[in-house]
């Protein structure tokens, strides 16, 4: 029998408490005794979604021998809704910190983003590469590449723009969370019936908590920030070294899963596709 998200251990720490209280959320799970272990991997989830995103293949790896945890980064999911903090510099720094500080993991991790939580990936490639055993990410385009530069205002990537106007998107969002988020998975999905009508519950229900699709949209906001913190990176210290693949769906939109990208910003990487798989 699969096991649910529920079902998973759940835990939460506090990284801050002022000015404002930073509290992050994260599931995980350890390989089952007798198991050899293989080391740990950091699952950092996307928008609209949360570490519940990744329920399905938590019990594998777990049980393949890796210690596994998913955490909602600031803002998303069970983690509180601070004002402030939303560059993917700070996401990637409060998740180390979660690792090292709180966790006392201190050997390099195996280090995996998904969408929002590709360019939160590779953020903590470049801020804490000793603390990267190896890096997976895609579905995004990272701010600071000629991808991301191209493809910002498309009609493709229409939320981007939408999403950095200011209040305007918490106005008309606000009570249709449902709807708006399942446009998302309709339209980015292969398989849009694989999104069932719990799973739309349990995402509606945490982005209509108190300020959680404002946190969810200061994320698109720190963008042009987080911009400039690549590009200087890139400048000072050069391409990520930490061996990298870039990860995409096969029929994901093209620059979510553009190599050209990651050839900009990765030394060493390679490039996968996720057969029968959209966004």
């Amino acid at each position: 029998m699969a096991t649910s998200y529920s079902q998973l251990t759940h835990r939460q720490v506090w990284l801050e408490q002022e000015p404002e209280d930073v509290r992050i959320h994260y599931v995980e799970a350890e390989p089952p005794a007798g198991t050899p272990k293989k080391g740990t991997i950091l699952l950092i989830h996307g928008f609209p979604e949360t570490s519940y995103q990744f329920r399905h293949v938590i019990p594998p790896l777990s049980s393949a021998g890796y210690h596994v945890i998913a955490p909602d980064y600031r803002g998303a999911g069970y983690s509180s809704r601070p004002t402030t903090g939303y560059t993917k510099k700070v996401l990637a720094t409060d998740l180390h910190t979660l690792l090292t500080s709180k966790l006392g993991i201190q050997d390099p991790v195996h280090v995996i983003g998904h969408d929002i939580g590709g360019m939160v990936a590779h953020a903590y490639a470049h801020l804490f590469p000793s603390s990267c055993a190896s890096l997976i990410w895609g579905e995004c385009p990272l701010p600071g590449t000629s991808v991301y530069d191209t493809y910002k205002f498309s009609p493709g990537l229409w939320h981007f723009s939408f999403h950095s106007v200011p209040n305007l998107p918490e106005l008309l969002v606000t009570g249709h969370e449902k709807q708006y988020i399942k446009h998302f998975y309709d339209r980015l999905a292969m398989n849009p019936t694989a999104y069932t009508e719990e799973d739309l519950d349990f995402y509606a229900t945490q982005y209509a908590a108190p300020g959680a699709m404002r946190a969810g949209f200061n994320v698109y906001r720190a963008f042009e920030e987080n911009k400039v913190d690549n590009q200087k990176w890139l400048q000072e210290k050069g391409k990520v070294k930490v061996r990298a693949m870039l990860l995409s769906g096969e029929g994901t939109f093209g620059p979510l899963g553009s190599e050209e990208s990651a050839r900009e910003v990765d030394e060493d990487v390679k490039v996968g596709k996720v057969e029968g798989s959209g966004h």
